[in-house]
């Protein structure tokens, strides 16, 4: 967003940018509007969860990270923007070297939300163990002289 407008807030949260002017009624002109990217858009793709995987063990550069896929370096990049947008991975400078890591706390976040959805199904897989365990009773009992 243009910094020097009054009304224009900069949010960090999981988007892209895509160039566009915008004439505000207050005088300002935007620059940039952001589009939200998805967070679970972001981790459906196979690529990324498994950069997720590797970086959860150990903090790693894109040039080692890129050594594990039969990709580019460039198409490496583009996902670890796409997580680093989405704050699910951290860059960190270490002299000449920028290193990516989990970042903890959004997983965190994640998994609090899926909680809801697991509390549902563990509730309905043990309503169909107690519904086949009926079945397998009154099946022995039916078989029983």
């Amino acid at each position: 967003m243009f910094r020097n407008c009054p009304r224009a807030r900069e949010k960090r949260v999981c988007e892209t940018v895509r160039l566009h002017l915008h004439l505000q009624p207050n005088g300002c002109i935007l620059l940039i509007k952001k589009m939200k990217r998805d967070i679970f858009q972001a981790i459906a793709d196979p690529t990324r969860r498994a950069i997720i995987a590797l970086i959860a063990l150990q903090a790693m550069t894109p040039n080692a990270i890129a050594e594990r896929f039969d990709t580019t370096r460039q198409a490496v990049s583009k996902h670890l923007r796409i997580l680093t947008e989405c704050e699910l991975v951290r860059q960190e400078q270490k002299g000449r070297e920028i290193y990516y890591s989990l970042e903890i706390e959004k997983m965190k976040e994640i998994d609090k939300w899926l909680e809801q959805y697991r509390k549902i199904w563990e509730g309905k897989f043990k309503r169909l163990d107690a519904l086949l365990a009926e079945l397998k009773q009154q099946e022995k009992q039916e078989r029983k002289p």
